[in-house]
């Protein structure tokens, strides 16, 4: 009896094969609404979720500083020791917290132009202690004087203020000193105009990082964000060849559509290079499908082992012949200032650079450098920079507390950790206005298509067996 509704099954297996139809229809249409949306929102103009975000972050972004304490500055002067390190910290300060200033369209050019405002503000509930606690650290006026004044002449006159001064070749500063600057009592007797405050960061609070100029992506989604020159310039005159260049972003947001094999370049003006990011492992961040780009060993390696890298090397002293991996001479970026980049605890360093220095513990979990990139979008929703800042100290005959050092050293002076996460307002706006439609527009799709696929067999294997029957 049941075989007398064939005009029933029939009529089902057209609507599940329609469904079925609809929902494979829906796959390229849905890619494709999302793609114009995707594009229309990640471009840098007005009223755009991308500008909003780009000109003021939502995100709170804190910098925390972990102090190499020196444990026996004397048995270093006296001996040519090794220097015994005792990491203390961190010290939290929150930065990036004002939104970015002089904001130009050039609609010529597709571009923006804009400065970013530097203040750091101390965070005492997330740090171990006040700002004023003391430490023994290196006294940078006096380990730079070789480097800036070679001439020996001016070393011996040098050397007459810091014996009247009573410098020594290390010396007590509190974190506010050492990180934001302090007035220096050699550098204060120097007769000549030189600056005399100095510190690792100085001057930080009340200065901008740019003019940088980077694509709007109206023209080329592809280029979004994308930096075109930074300072008026496309390249930074530190560097020989293509180690020049300013590439990338500034790592805040990518252009849409990153695939794990995409290489994600960005500029750090903190290390005066461009540098990049490989693809590591996906995440979950707050519900957000995240992939983790990571910072790669291969990015600090020497030129025998990385030969893309032979322009960043600079001094063959410094390097063994550029031979010595894990560290960036930066100090042409610095004024001649002898300052070393590294990963914290020289990660990934040559075992030579750390032989010289006691104390110091490198794992790839505490002291990498990673990006949480949104892979439709393209933007940053979480993120760690690690970097440590090194100085060159050498022996100089001329300079007395330098006098009985037998060798050179690179002194770890702090590392830091720079993070930012996306707070838990922003994810669930995300997820409802990004990814939440994508993923319910997905599920309709393989609702539709399984369950229309799932019908068409069904009612036409119904359809099948009662023809058959009826034809016995």
């Amino acid at each position: 009896m049941g075989c007398d509704r064939n005009h029933g099954l029939l009529a089902g297996a057209v609507i599940g094969a329609v469904l079925a139809l609809f929902g494979g229809i829906l796959m390229p249409v849905g890619d494709l609404l999302i793609g114009k949306t995707i594009k229309k929102e990640v471009v840098l103009e007005e009223g755009t979720i991308a500008f909003k975000n780009w000109v003021k972050t939502g995100t709170e972004v804190y910098r925390q500083f972990w102090i190499f304490d020196v444990q026996n500055p004397d048995e270093v002067m006296l001996n040519s020791s090794n220097v015994k390190v005792k990491q203390v910290g961190p010290y939290t300060y929150r930065v990036r917290y004002l939104a970015k200033e002089n904001i130009t369209h050039d609609t010529m050019n597709n571009t923006v132009y804009f400065v970013q405002p530097n203040s750091a503000i101390f965070e005492p509930e997330l740090s171990v202690g006040p700002e004023t606690d003391n430490f023994t650290v290196l006294n940078l006026a006096v380990a730079a004087v070789p480097h800036l004044y070679p001439n020996s002449i001016v070393q011996v006159v040098l050397n007459s203020l810091i014996k009247k001064s009573k410098s020594s070749l290390f010396q007590k500063r509190s974190v506010k000193e050492l990180l934001w600057g302090y007035k220096d009592p050699f550098l204060n007797l120097v007769p000549y105009p030189i600056v005399k405050t100095i510190g690792v960061f100085f001057p930080y609070n009340n200065t901008v990082d740019g003019v940088y100029q980077v694509f709007s992506g109206k023209d080329d989604i592809n280029k979004v964000a994308i930096i075109d020159t930074y300072k008026g310039k496309k390249t930074l005159n530190y560097w020989p060849s293509y180690c020049d260049m300013v590439n990338g972003t500034d790592a805040a947001s990518f252009p849409p559509f990153v695939e794990k094999t995409r290489v994600l370049q960005f500029f750090s003006s903190d290390i005066c290079r461009s540098i990049y990011a490989v693809f590591g492992s996906e995440h979950n961040l707050k519900g957000i499908s995240v992939y983790r780009f990571v910072l790669p060993p291969k990015a600090f390696a020497s030129p025998v082992q990385n030969p893309d890298n032979h322009c960043f090397c600079t001094d063959r002293e410094i390097s063994n012949n550029c031979t010595y991996y894990g560290m960036l001479d930066i100090s042409k970026c610095k004024e001649g200032k002898p300052v070393i980049i590294s990963l914290p605890h020289y990660l990934h360093a040559s075992p030579e650079i750390k032989e010289s220095i006691e104390g110091l513990n490198p794992n790839e979990e505490e002291h990498s450098t990673y990006l949480d990139v949104e892979p439709i979008t393209g933007f940053t929703l979480q993120f760690a920079k690690r970097l440590q800042v090194n100085l060159l100290v050498k022996t100089s005959k001329k300079i007395e507390p330098l006098k009985r050092l037998t060798r050179n050293y690179i002194i770890p002076i702090l590392w830091l950790n720079e993070t930012g996460t996306i707070g838990d307002e922003k994810a669930k706006m995300f997820r409802e206005q990004v990814t939440g439609k994508i993923n319910l527009l997905g599920t309709v799709e393989i609702i539709l298509l399984s369950v229309g696929v799932v019908m068409f067999l069904t009612f036409m294997i119904s359809f099948c067996a009662c023809r058959s029957m009826k034809a016995k």
